[in-house]
């Protein structure tokens, strides 16, 4: 248990302290700290009044304080002083505190650095655990907006793979023996509005035998306008082929019904995963799909919002998919969903042992690390490690009521980033580079610019590390063919790489 001193008691309790908890909520749940903490543990969670003790180490700023945290907040305690919140602040305001005491502690971490941050670049060289690192420009200039990259199995031995690079805006383009070469000709249009546009690529694992070529964006129902005449729009998957350079032979993976189109330019997600063949050589994918702003449509199932995906590669229905022929109060489940309740996942890779993982933002706090397990509830919005992005209480991370959560079938996250990172593109480590950290998983952050190592065991985080961070908004990390890890970067817009050294 996290123990706060007697001293804070007196703190607490002056004057109309308890009283304006709930009116001053709602501005945010800094106001609710300097009402009710910063007396005693001061402005920066430095403590120091009648003699608390900080709470900016690097062992608290573990995930497995928040509950400890959340529980002496609400109920106390009485050995060291500490009252309890229960009868004054709600649950989500309780838990609002303790965003806001992980937002002070990152704060700190940045500041005085450590173990927790990304290692200095010295000479070139960054020393991370096990083993160190260079980063490679590959691409830096040229690039409009790029979200997402995938290599072509045909470069020759020792030669840099052809990188495929999708641009937001709408282009697809090839990088090869070092130059950047013009958009295809002849692809989709894309809704470039918001969020939205073209976003991911993937190239099939048996592309020498088949050709094929994987796209996600999003796609306009030019038809149906709103008020403002924004055009409504829905993340589609296509595949196609290159021929020298234009796509063509271009086949719908998935498309959402047409009165599920929103005017909205949040949330497309979105990635696309294969799996090993399965009997009779076929592939099943896994894509992507964000709530696209409509929080409560994510555990909707006759609706595409925040959802995980499973089709085979010809984006045929598998027939044991979970949700196959249901009906939903009068509406048709999508056969597709494999997974529901998630709200922006724009991470999705496979492990080497075979298990989905995904990457989803949450709001202010609680970017998410997932199993993703056929048929389950992710939460969004019943649960969330968030606060609003005004910085007033949302909710907490857990249905406290026992019963709700068991019916509602939720699955927790195995990690949450908490403040948010902007969590974005998902890979993992296959080799030959970076042996010592083969089947890691290596996840990027829009928002915190950075790129972070993630071990896990038997579902769990067992490790974290940060390797880079402020060199860009990152927008996908992907382990390359020759082990290197690339890391596609926003503002500014380029790619570079992270390849093994000796030490």
């Amino acid at each position: 248990m996290i123990m706060l001193t007697r001293g804070h008691l007196a703190g607490l309790i002056l004057g109309t302290a308890l009283a304006g908890a709930n009116a001053l909520a709602q501005e945010g749940v800094a106001a609710l700290w300097e009402l009710n903490c910063l007396s005693c543990h001061g402005n920066r969670g430095q403590g120091g009044g009648a003699g608390t003790r900080t709470l900016l180490t690097d062992d608290l700023y573990d995930q497995k304080h928040d509950r400890p945290f959340f529980n002496i907040i609400r109920d106390g305690d009485k050995d060291s002083g500490m009252p309890g919140f229960r009868n004054s602040l709600n649950d989500a305001q309780v838990w609002g505190l303790v965003v806001h005491i992980r937002e002070l502690q990152l704060r700190n971490l940045r500041k005085r650095g450590g173990p927790l941050v990304a290692p200095e670049v010295k000479d070139g060289v960054a020393n991370a655990r096990d083993t160190s690192f260079k980063i490679v420009p590959v691409v830096e200039s040229g690039l409009d907006v790029p979200w997402a990259v995938d290599f072509l199995p045909t470069a020759k031995a020792g030669e840099q793979a052809p990188m495929l690079i999708t641009e937001r805006p709408g282009g697809v383009r090839l990088f090869q023996d070092g130059k950047l070469g013009q958009s295809l000709t002849g692809l989709p249009a894309v809704r470039n509005q918001g969020q939205g546009g073209m976003m991911d690529v993937a190239v099939h694992p048996d592309y020498a035998t088949n050709g094929w070529i994987y796209l996600a964006f999003s796609h306009g129902r030019n038809s149906v306008e709103d008020a403002e005449g924004m055009r409504q729009g829905m993340t589609k998957v296509v595949r196609g082929k290159i021929k020298g350079n234009a796509w063509v032979s271009q086949e719908t993976i998935f498309e959402a019904r047409k009165e599920h189109y929103l005017a909205t330019g949040l949330h497309f997600g979105s990635r696309i995963v294969f799996t090993e063949p399965q009997s009779g050589g076929k592939r099943y994918i896994y894509f992507s799909i964000g709530e696209r702003g409509r929080e409560q449509l994510a555990q909707d199932l006759s609706r595409p919002n925040g959802k995980v995906f499973r089709v085979w590669e010809d984006g045929s229905v598998p027939t044991d998919n979970p949700f196959v022929g249901q009906d939903i109060g009068g509406a048709k489940a999508y056969d597709e969903v494999w997974s529901y309740g998630h709200r922006n996942p724009q991470g999705l890779t496979m492990g080497l042992d075979g298990t989905l993982w995904d990457t989803e933002h949450g709001p202010r706090g609680g970017d998410e690390v997932n199993v993703i397990e056929k048929g389950r509830n992710y939460g969004w919005p019943l649960v969330a490690h968030s606060i609003n992005y005004s910085g007033t209480p949302f909710k907490t991370p857990w249905l406290m009521d026992e019963s709700a959560a068991t019916e509602a079938n939720i699955k927790m996250p195995a990690f949450r980033w908490l403040p948010s990172i902007g969590a974005c593109g998902l890979d993992v480590i296959r080799g030959p580079m970076f042996a010592a950290w083969k089947g890691d998983l290596i996840a990027g952050g829009l928002a915190g610019q950075n790129v972070d190592r993630i071990r896990m065991k038997d579902g769990e985080m067992v490790e974290r590390e940060e390797l880079v961070f402020d060199r860009g908004r990152v927008r996908d990390v992907v382990c390359g063919p020759e082990g290197a890890i690339y890391v596609v970067l926003n503002d500014p817009d380029s790619v570079i790489k992270l390849v093994e050294t000796t030490k």
